[in-house]
Parts: structure tokens; sequence; C-alpha cells
């Protein structure tokens, strides 16, 4: 039975609604399942008090990341790594949980800081340092830091909002800030298209 077999009795359905047919979407390689509790949370995402209430959560939420040597971050709810930046000022490390996707060989992350008007520290010291090390699924790996614009950015742009929808609230709460994608790419790493989840 082939997938066109298979969507035809849901084709019929629509048909006699007077609906246009959609075929139902697809899980692809990029498309993880979602638990409900991270549906919710991706929906209240938009909202300016959730956003102000996670912020405060984010040592405790570096703790368990740095406990957990990045297995857990965000409390699973999200694809979430710990980047580990060089302080452009201090010369100290530090360590920020962030939401990534991936993409090939290396890791997206973007600098939104859920939409306040002032650049995230972790962002402004990969800018001064391009190096640093993520914590992923209980693996340390060294990056490279590659600050992503054009057509790139567009690409990546739409790997992170289909990921996280709120990443376009946080954009127009920005207020015109310049948000920047980085794509995290292992060091000695060339882009092979692996995935690295």
């Amino acid at each position: 039975m082939t997938g066109s077999d298979v969507d035809r009795p849901l084709r019929a359905a629509h048909e006699c609604v007077g609906r246009a047919w959609v075929p139902p979407r697809r899980r692809t390689r990029q498309t993880r399942p979602v638990s409900v509790l991270g549906t919710l949370t991706r929906r209240l995402g938009h909202q300016k008090w959730f956003g102000a209430t996670l912020r405060l959560l984010v040592p405790a939420d570096r703790l368990v990341g740095r406990l957990t040597k990045g297995r857990v971050v965000a409390l699973g709810l999200v694809p979430s790594l710990v980047i580990t930046t060089t302080g452009r000022r201090s010369g100290q490390p530090r360590s920020n949980p962030l939401l990534y996707v991936p993409d090939g060989d290396g890791y997206v992350v973007i600098g939104s800081n859920w939409g306040q008007r002032h650049q995230p520290g972790w962002a402004m010291n990969l800018l001064a340092q391009p190096a640093a090390e993520v914590d992923v699924k209980g693996r340390r790996v060294a990056v490279r830091a590659e600050v992503a614009a054009g057509a790139e950015r567009d690409r990546l742009w739409q790997l992170l909002v289909t990921e996280w929808p709120a990443y376009r609230t946080y954009v127009e709460r920005a207020g015109g800030r310049e948000i920047r994608i980085f794509r995290l790419v292992p060091v000695g790493a060339e882009r092979t298209g692996a995935d690295p989840s």
C-alpha cells in the first residue's frame, strides 16, 4: 500500500466538505515528536510573562545542565545545549543553556534574549571570541561560531521558528535590535550533513 493509498480516505473526506486537500504532515529527520507539555511550552513561549519567568530560572537550568553534563537542559522540553563561551571582559568561562536546532554537523542558536532590547552576554562573547564548547546530550564538543547572514540566515531562521515559533514574537518585542543567528560548527568538522544529535 502506498502513501497515497493510505491518504485516499482522508482526501475524500476533505473533498466532501469542500475544503482543499492538504496531505498529512510526514515526520522528517528534522521533526521530532513533541510531548503535550512541550506543545504547551511552545504556545506559552509567546507570552511576555513566560520569558520573564524563565529568565529567573536560568541559573537553576545552568546548574542542572552542568550537573547532568548537558543531558537535561530546559527540563528536556525542547532540544537544548549548554554553551560555554569566554567572557569578553573577564576572560572567564561563562555557561548558558540555549535552545538549538541541529543542522548537518552543527548546532544553530539565536541571540533572541527572550525579546529583550539588549544582546545576550553569550552572543557578545561569541562575537569577541568565536571559540566555545557545547555540552549536548552528555557530550562536550569544541565548536567555532559562525554568524549567519543572507540566504543562509534565512534558511537557519526557518529551522529555528519551526522548533520555537515564539522567536517571531521575540523579534517584534526586541524593537529593531539585530538578533544574531549563530551556527556552531564542531572544530575540525566539515559540512557533512551528518546529524549531530
